[in-house]
C-alpha cells in the first residue's frame, strides 16, 4: 500500500494557494488564432518539439528543418512535414487515436519559446507533398494543424539552462553516444561501437 504524502499537492485550491494569480501579461497573450506576429515568431523557426498523445500514452518528438519548419497557410493552419525518421511513427499513431496537439517552436539565440496547441489531422495530398519538398525529396506525409490556441513563453527557462551560451566542448563526452546507450539496453545485441562508426554517413545520407 502506498503511503500518504501530507506533503502532495492532491487538489486545485491548494495548487492555485501555492502559486498565486497568474499576471495579466500571462492571460491577455494567448489568443486563439496565429496573430500576425506570432506568425513572424514561428516563420523564423527551424526547429520545434511535438507532443501527441495516444492509448499508450504521452509522446514528444523533436522536428527541424530549415525555418520555416512549419508552413503557414492562414491564421488557423500550419503544415508540419513528416520527414525521414525511425519509423516507430510514435507521434502519428498518436494523432489517429487523439487529435490534440502541442508544439513548442525555438529560435535560436532566443531565449523566448512559443506553444501552439490545435488539432491535427495526417494528409498525402500530391500537392502538400510535393509543396513541402527538400532537396526534391517529398515528406512521406503532411500533418495539418488546425490552431486552437497560442501564446509565447517567458524566457526563464531557456536563461536558466543557458541553452544558447556557448557549450564547453568537453561536455558530450560526459554523456553515452548513441550506439553506447544501444549496446547497453540490447546487453550488446546491437553492436554500439559499429553504429556509432556509420552514424554520421548514414545521417547525412538519410537526411531526406
Amino acid at each position: 500500500m502506498t503511503t500518504p504524502d501530507s506533503h502532495a499537492i492532491t487538489n486545485l485550491a491548494a495548487l492555485e494557494a501555492l502559486f498565486g494569480e497568474a499576471a495579466e501579461v500571462s492571460i491577455r497573450k494567448e489568443v486563439p488564432y496565429l496573430h500576425p506576429v506570432y506568425r513572424q515568431w514561428v516563420e523564423a523557426s527551424p526547429f520545434a518539439v511535438l507532443a501527441t498523445s495516444g492509448p499508450d500514452g504521452l509522446d514528444t518528438s523533436p522536428r527541424g528543418d530549415p525555418a520555416p519548419l512549419v508552413t503557414v497557410l492562414d491564421e488557423h493552419t500550419l503544415l508540419l512535414p513528416e520527414r525521414r525518421g525511425n519509423n516507430r511513427i510514435d507521434s502519428l499513431r498518436n494523432i489517429l487515436a487523439d487529435p490534440h496537439v502541442a508544439l513548442l517552436f525555438f529560435v535560436p539565440g532566443t531565449n523566448e519559446t512559443l506553444r501552439v496547441n490545435g488539432l491535427a489531422r495526417i494528409s498525402v495530398a500530391p500537392e502538400l507533398l510535393a509543396r513541402l519538398a527538400i532537396n526534391g525529396v517529398q515528406p512521406k506525409c503532411v500533418i495539418e494543424i488546425q490552431v486552437q490556441t497560442v501564446y509565447f513563453q517567458c524566457a526563464r527557462a531557456l536563461l536558466r539552462s543557458k541553452l544558447w551560451d556557448p557549450c564547453d566542448p568537453g561536455l558530450a563526452t560526459t554523456v553515452p553516444s548513441a550506439g553506447a546507450m544501444l549496446a547497453a539496453v540490447t546487453q550488446n545485441a546491437i553492436d554500439g561501437a559499429a553504429y556509432d562508426a556509420e552514424r554520421t554517413a548514414r545521417q547525412r545520407a538519410t537526411m531526406y
